[in-house]
């Protein structure tokens, strides 16, 4: 009786949790086919119209194009620096190696704020840079890196070495053990870090406010500079539906590739 008493509890616990994180963004789906400019509660009727507006913003698809370019390159960066360092720290001994782990950790514990000024003023003023793409770029890859190095140890340490030792008594050089066993055991961590990083850098608002120029505007920047005009409020809504369905497919795919090497497929 307890037991079944304990499970309804928690049911219901649980229902009021997914309550509390979900009906904020529903009712956002639910504004983007709203015909009231106002967001009238309940929805007055039923419209595509914001849709199509949406469709033929110039400006929306331009900041999508750069948040894109931004997160693809920003991921590249991290796939690369993220897997070096996590493989250095994971499978090697040397002095401060549990000082560059913390260190690489560091940066997306740290307020974004922080992080934003921090980047804006050695742009800016040390090295006398001009803002850009360039510099949102390596703003992002500085906490993308965090996300790739997280699951790469992760992994690794869940693997051991005990093949890769294996395959060096056969006879294998380091690069053939890296190519035919490591690699492999590690794709899904490494896809599933990639994903991460870059629906991270997608989102990211308050550190690409401090590193990019005027002349850039990712989508987030959009959607905030866009926000408080009356006009553009429907189509900003329509993007945060799109944004909160196709959110999804990341976090799902990060699952799937994510978990054991052994039932994880390419």
């Amino acid at each position: 009786m307890r037991s079944q008493r304990t499970r309804w509890v928690l049911r219901c616990w649980a229902a009021v949790v997914l309550i509390f994180l979900y009906a904020p963004l529903l009712l956002v789906v639910v504004n983007a086919f709203n015909a009231s400019r106002t967001f009238a509660f309940p929805p007055t009727g039923f419209t595509l119209r914001w849709w199509a507006d949406a469709a033929n913003s110039a400006g929306m698809w331009q900041a999508l194009a750069n948040s894109v370019v931004v997160g693809l390159a920003a991921t590249a960066i991290a796939l690369l620096l993220g897997t070096m360092a996590a493989f250095a720290v994971q499978r090697y001994r040397f002095f401060g190696r549990q000082a560059v782990s913390f260190l690489v950790v560091l940066p997306i514990t740290l307020p974004g704020i922080v992080t934003g000024i921090a980047l804006n003023a050695t742009f800016t003023s040390a090295l006398g840079i001009t803002l850009g793409m360039a510099t949102v770029i390596i703003g992002h890859a500085t906490f993308c890196i965090v996300i790739v190095f997280n699951n790469t140890q992760a992994r690794l340490r869940r693997l051991g070495t005990h093949l890769e030792d294996a395959s060096a008594d056969l006879g294998a050089s380091s690069w053939q053990t890296f190519r035919y066993v490591t690699l492999p055991m590690m794709r899904g961590a490494l896809v599933a870090g990639a994903i991460l990083a870059f629906a991270l850098s997608f989102d990211e608002i308050v550190v690409t406010t401090f590193t990019a120029g005027p002349a850039v505007q990712t989508l987030p920047i959009w959607i905030f500079a866009n926000l408080f005009r009356p006009n553009q409020a429907p189509v900003i809504n329509v993007v945060a539906a799109a944004l909160t369905v196709l959110a999804i497919l990341p976090v799902w795919l990060s699952q799937r590739f994510g978990g054991d090497p052994a039932n994880t497929r390419l």
